[in-house]
């Protein structure tokens, strides 16, 4: 007898899993139905970060999922953090971002990078969601290199002296306290910064049309002064935050099969309802290619993430395979996002259907944590051994 198939999952990705992976993707996917859903178009609408959640976040063990419990963390595998990171992107870019940026840009660093101090102050309130923090690496003329920062910090005494300025801050204004980057003359270094330190400034980016239900920000540091035992005393160099970006690039090659998930399955019921020339719109042989092929890129995308998960777990991701994945999923997703739209006509363009915040938001993730030409260009060098960037 012919078994029917789950359209969002047709290879049965979901059989792979473990009974605790399960257990979270559905703790989620629930959270995500009945928390997020009902609000989110309207949060996009009114450019609103709804941080009335963020306890219900915290408490559900999604703010450092894989920082081990002694931290206050949940303990969990890398492929349940992956898992978090699609459902609550099936949801929202925006809200999959706080999370992404408080697990793997904020939390990761101090755990990885920290003094056993700062750990044991910062991140068990962080897990709580007390304390929220931002990553501070990109600057306003940076972009895709990193490397020509202008922030610089610089010894008095036993303190450091901030001054400098970053751009495209998620979570700047909600922040309690930013994880900044900056030159020092020993090398880039990593600074936690209390953000009501005197001399520090955040201003909230507007205008925006992505991650509307997002906070995005720029940091200004002038004069900032931090002690000594502000600075991450176990990293030195790119390879600092370049480490953050790897964990966090591993969350967003997740998110976006959530997001494709959500406007595939909003254009399946709507096909079936929508009668043009006398018979559902689903009929028609060019909208089934087209749901066809959604469903192929996001079954592909489901099992790369899965062994990327796999390879973490086991310790052995590089950060190349993180690039592929990266750069062939939120392809995927914004394609699909764009694709469903269409499908749904002029109905598509407003906030009442999901797939144009989907596609608008996909224009940040495709964009942020390494450009898809970025991405091409990591996975170029790792087949010729010729930097071309």
């Amino acid at each position: 007898m012919a078994v029917s198939l789950n359209p969002l999952d047709l290879y049965d990705v979901r059989s792979l899993l473990t009974d605790e992976e399960r257990m979270v993707q559905d703790t989620v996917g629930r959270f995500v139905d009945e928390r997020v859903l009902p609000i989110i178009g309207d949060c996009f609408d009114q450019a609103r970060f709804p941080k009335e959640l963020i306890p219900e976040i915290a408490a559900l063990g999604l703010l450092g999922a894989t920082i081990p419990e002694t931290y206050g963390g949940a303990g969990m595998n890398g492929v349940s953090y992956g898992l978090i990171c699609q459902e609550l992107e099936r949801g929202d870019s925006g809200l999959r971002s706080f999370a992404s940026v408080q697990s793997s840009l904020c939390m990761y660093p101090i755990y990885a990078y920290g003094s056993e101090e700062q750990k044991k102050h910062y991140l068990p309130q962080m897990s709580a969601g007390e304390v929220i923090g931002c990553f501070g690496l990109t600057e306003p003329h940076g972009g895709s290199d990193p490397a020509n920062m202008k922030t610089h910090a610089k010894k008095d005494g036993g303190d450091w002296v901030i001054n400098g300025a970053k751009m495209w801050i998620t979570n700047g204004n909600l922040a309690h306290i930013a994880i900044v980057w900056a030159q020092t003359e020993d090398g880039i270094q990593g600074f936690v910064v209390p953000t009501d330190t005197a001399g520090f400034k955040a201003q909230e980016i507007h205008k925006k049309m992505s991650l509307r239900a997002s906070v995005t920000s720029a940091l200004f540091f002038d004069n900032v002064r931090v002690p000594d035992s502000a600075r991450l005393p176990n990293v030195k160099g790119l390879k600092g935050p370049l480490g953050c970006l790897t964990q966090a690039r591993y969350g967003i090659t997740w998110g976006p099969i959530g997001a494709a998930q959500a406007c595939l399955k909003e254009v399946l019921d709507y096909t079936k309802e929508r009668i043009l020339f006398g018979r559902p719109l689903a009929s028609n042989q060019a909208v089934q290619l087209k749901m066809a092929d959604m469903a192929r890129r996001i079954t592909t995308a489901q099992l790369l993430s899965l062994q990327l998960g796999r390879l973490k777990d086991a310790g052995k991701m590089q950060p190349t395979q993180v690039s592929l994945a990266k750069w062939n999923n939120c392809r995927m997703a914004i394609d699909i996002a764009r694709q469903c739209r269409d499908i749904l006509g002029g109905a598509g363009i407003t906030t009442e259907h999901g797939a144009i915040r989907h596609a608008l938001n996909l224009e940040s993730v495709i964009t942020y944590e390494g450009t898809e030409t970025v991405h091409e260009l990591v996975v170029g060098r790792e087949l010729t051994g010729i930097n071309a960037f």
